[in-house]
Parts: structure tokens; sequence; C-alpha cells
């Protein structure tokens, strides 16, 4: 993997220095895409939050092919996918995307327990689903089987039979809205008075452009594949536009066999 473009400008933390041919390590990978330091408004969703998106991209703008996005990643990718979980507190999913990708908890990786723990994180992050609905097949392993409880985000007028369902199932419930839905902006503080601040979405497309349109994300981590798929597949974002394009800054570029790994935070 090569670094094209080395970002130094004010607004970029430390990352790796360039190398040259070969495969990066995770534990600099780690490095590259470690968490800025937490100060108590750090991120836009405020409390020392810090949210961050990895999505993946075809050169023509499509998030998906046949609905799911591994026909459009790499290995590379994947390693950087893994690496992004072990950094974060919490991944934050659709509920849309736990179904059509068969999501599955986080598993412990061996390579990445001891920094965690200096951390003071747990073994793995936890997955934290969002959905109004909460129509949900409670008998996956997300729900069955993780190493920390899978969390639900949802609102407060949420149907309490659905919510007792999944709290017998073993999720932890979690109110982020007033209404049936989830407030962007509510989840964001209540995943950190969790004490979950490093905070990871991996979209799908509609939960990331609310998270974009509510200016609660901090920086995104996309994955330029070098396929073209044409289709009307979503975006990597999707929902109603915002009313002024929100600006951000590139921090760092990596490249593998044609995959550009960009980064980008926001101004």
């Amino acid at each position: 993997m090569r670094r094209l473009f080395p970002v130094t400008d004010e607004t970029a933390e430390t990352v790796a220095p360039p190398r040259g041919e070969g495969e990066w390590s995770l534990a600099e990978l780690a490095e590259a895409y470690a968490y800025p330091e937490p100060e108590p408004e750090a991120g836009a969703g405020g409390p020392g939050a810090w949210l961050r998106a990895n999505m993946v991209s075809t050169l023509d703008g499509a998030a998906q092919h046949d609905g799911r996005s591994q026909p459009i990643s790499s290995a590379a990718d994947m390693r950087i996918f893994g690496t992004l979980r072990a950094l974060a507190d919490v991944v934050v999913v659709g509920a849309e995307t736990v179904r059509q990708e068969g999501y599955r908890p986080a598993r412990a990786r061996e390579e990445f327990s001891a920094a965690r723990e200096a951390a003071g994180q747990g073994p793995v992050p936890a997955i934290a689903v969002v959905s109004a609905s909460l129509d949900l097949d409670f008998s996956l392993p997300l729900f069955t089987s993780p190493l920390v409880p899978t969390l639900i985000l949802t609102g407060a007028a949420a149907a309490p039979d659905r919510i007792a369902t999944a709290e017998k199932a073993g999720a932890r419930v979690v109110t982020a809205g007033d209404g049936v839905g989830v407030e962007p902006a509510r989840a964001v503080r209540a995943l950190a008075e969790l004490g979950h601040t490093r905070q990871l979405t991996e979209g799908g497309p509609r939960l990331l452009g609310q998270l974009v349109t509510a200016g609660v994300l901090d920086e995104l981590c996309l994955t330029v594949a070098p396929m073209l798929t044409a289709g009307d597949a979503q975006r990597i974002a999707g929902g109603p536009s915002v009313r002024v394009p929100q600006r951000f800054a590139l921090v760092s570029l990596l490249e593998e066999e044609g995959f550009l790994f960009s980064r980008y935070r926001r101004t």
C-alpha cells in the first residue's frame, strides 16, 4: 500500500510515514487511522464524541452492487474495515443494512487486544442498530451471542412489545428521539453518555444521509473502488439534501491495487 498524498497542514494529525510497495501492517493502519485525542467538545455531536463513517463507492458512485457492499470491496478494504472497528467503542448501523448485509457481532482480534485494553476499551466494539420499528430478527447471532450486548437506538414512541422482545433477546434499548424515529444528534450524545465516544458508522446510505443532514459527522473514510457498475444503486448517502454543501478536508490518501482509501475530516 502506498501513500499518495501525505497531508501535513494544521488540521491533520500525525500519521504513519510514507512507505514503498507492500502491504501495511495492522499496527501501521491503526496509527494512520487513530482517533483524535478526546476533548470536552471535540466532535460535532458534542461531549467528546467523534463520529466517523466508513463507506465504499465505485468510480460511478455506487455504494452497493446487488444490494450489498461486498462485491465492490477488496482485501485491503477489509483490512481497513477491521482496523476501524478495532479502534471504535461502538459501530452504528441502520436496521436495513443489518438485514441486507447479514450483520454479525464484532469479533475479538488478538492483534488489537492489548491496544484496546490500554485505551480502556472492552474486547470488541458494541454494535448499535438504529431502528424506529425494531423489526429485527432477534434470533440472529448479533443478538444471541455478542461479546458485549448489542444496542438498539430508537425513539420514545417505539412499540412497547417490540422493545420488550428486544430486551428479552439480550439487547439494550436506548432512547434517542422523542417520536418513533431516532434523532441523530441525540443518538451521538446518548452513545457518548454510555462511554462510547469513539464512534464508527458503516451506514447504510439512508443512515449516513441522516447523519450528514444533522451535521453530526466528523470524519469520512471512503474507499473508492476501481469499478464501474452503472445501474441505479444508492450513493453512500441518501435522503434529503443539505441546504449548503458541507466542506471536508483531506487528511490522508492510501492506495493499493487501484483502490483509493481516503480520509476526510470536517473543517
